[in-house]
């Protein structure tokens, strides 16, 4: 995988490329810290529920209507992440028929590794980059998101 410009003449990678490389080695690093902070199991697709999941819990519906993934999908990860110990299903209180999917208490502290480690990441690149690239780079690609559909 190259990261680097070509030499004259030769294609660049295209910068969405370069993003998703960015971010696959992220996410590449964060899972590695986490499993060698005992968080073990702790997958991509688990991401869904712990960006999204509220503090009180969230449904399952609401869950897949922010992460943008289907239904299925979102119970399966929450499968997974019952079987690991990082999840529950309990009945929401308002209609028994349904249930809030929250996040246990190693769930939390999972949660919590993640964030911490996401900024050891950002404060490296900061380190071998300098702030002001990362904050020119950070503010970039706010506006791209916020334009997005335009």
């Amino acid at each position: 995988m190259t990261t680097r410009s070509e030499e004259p003449g030769e294609p660049r990678v295209p910068l969405p490329a370069l993003l998703t490389q960015a971010k696959d080695l992220t996410i590449e690093q964060l899972h590695r810290r986490l499993d060698e902070e005992g968080f073990q199991g702790i997958r991509f697709r688990h991401g869904s529920v712990f960006r999204f999941v509220g503090p009180e819990g969230s449904r399952l519906t609401a869950l897949a209507e922010a992460s943008g993934f289907s239904k299925q999908a979102i119970g399966e990860a929450v499968d997974e992440l019952e079987r690991l110990g990082y999840a529950e299903r309990t009945a929401d209180p308002d209609d028994r028929r349904a249930k809030i999917i929250r996040l246990t208490k190693r769930g939390v502290e999972g949660q919590l590794a993640g964030a911490r480690i996401l900024k050891d990441i950002e404060r490296m690149w900061a380190r071998h980059l300098g702030q002001d690239q990362i904050a020119l780079l950070r503010r970039a690609l706010e506006e791209i998101i916020a334009r997005h559909g335009e």
